[in-house]
């Protein structure tokens, strides 16, 4: 069935013990579509500036993402840079240029209103309302957020809320939003403000996927060769959603083994720089990884 993503479109420059990229393809809705395309054809929202080099958008055309959504503005595309230390865990923050980003309200085309899932990925929770509004009913909506939302647009994320099936987000967000330190109660609580399903990233460590019948533990994949963590929450999302697009609905089952594939998504992902590594692999390298995956967590 369709996805529609809602995001950023971007170009990074990445530092970590492992290298540099300089000026490479980046964004929210980059990785998240990427990894999606795995299962579903991807409809993607977005802006560039002028300077959009047009081989990345070439790039994106390859797959099977549908680019009708993707805006052009005169000036500069969003860019940020960063650095990643030792562990990798948090990435530090060396520049952002918002440009052309800054002052984007996104537009949905027509053709992508009757879209039956929709991602609404990290950012200004006043914009995904406007999203919303312009979506006729889709069957499964689900979305991102970050602390800065959180601490400055709470009321708006509060009403994204009551408007989604699916929230995804992190353990630290998870417990800045609800002051629950555990978080099946940070889970819960976040449920009783509007989500059916909440699904709590928790890094290399997994995630916690809550639904209305309970909860489960999904692991990381101890993936042995991380290069550079940028996106892997992206593209976690985009393997989750792909899937349960593929699948059609969204019963505990297939939010399951949804998880799983934004599992594996992401864990190929960390392996090279932007989308690098996503680049290089096809069905049969996810299938190969996941029944891996498989015989690690057996008991």
């Amino acid at each position: 069935m369709p996805l529609l993503v809602v995001g950023s479109v971007g170009i990074d420059t990445v530092e970590t013990p492992h290298g540099k990229a300089e000026e490479v393809l980046g964004g929210s809705a980059v990785y998240f579509s990427w990894a999606a395309t795995f299962f579903t054809p991807v409809r993607l929202v977005s802006v560039v500036g002028s300077d959009f080099p047009h081989h990345y958008r070439s790039i994106l055309q390859a797959k099977n993402i549908d680019m009708r959504g993707l805006e052009v503005m005169e000036g500069k595309t969003f860019r940020w840079s960063g650095r990643y230390k030792d562990t990798m865990h948090v990435a530090e923050t060396l520049s952002v240029d918002l440009n052309v980003f800054g002052k984007y309200v996104p537009r949905v085309p027509e053709p992508f209103r009757d879209s039956r899932f929709v991602f609404l990925a990290n950012g200004l929770p006043s914009l995904q309302l406007k999203v919303l509004d312009q979506m006729n009913e889709p069957d499964f909506v689900a979305a991102d957020t970050m602390n800065h939302w959180i601490t400055e647009s709470k009321p708006e994320l509060l009403e994204v809320l009551k408007r989604i099936d699916a929230f995804i987000l992190n353990d630290g967000e998870a417990r800045q939003l609800t002051g629950e330190h555990n978080l099946i109660k940070a889970a819960k609580s976040l449920q009783k403000l509007g989500p059916s399903y909440v699904i709590i990233k928790k890094g290399e460590h997994g995630s916690l996927v809550v639904t209305e019948e309970g909860f489960c533990l999904v692991p990381g994949y101890p993936t042995e060769h991380v290069k550079d963590p940028t996106g892997a929450g992206d593209s976690f999302a985009g393997g989750t959603m792909g899937y349960l697009a593929k699948m059609g609905n969204a019963s505990t089952e297939n939010l399951r083994q949804a998880v799983v594939y934004g599992t594996i998504l992401a864990s190929f992902n960390v392996e090279g720089f932007s989308i690098e590594r996503l680049q290089q692999i096809n069905m049969a390298d996810v299938e190969a990884r996941r029944r891996q995956f498989a015989s690690m967590v057996r008991f």
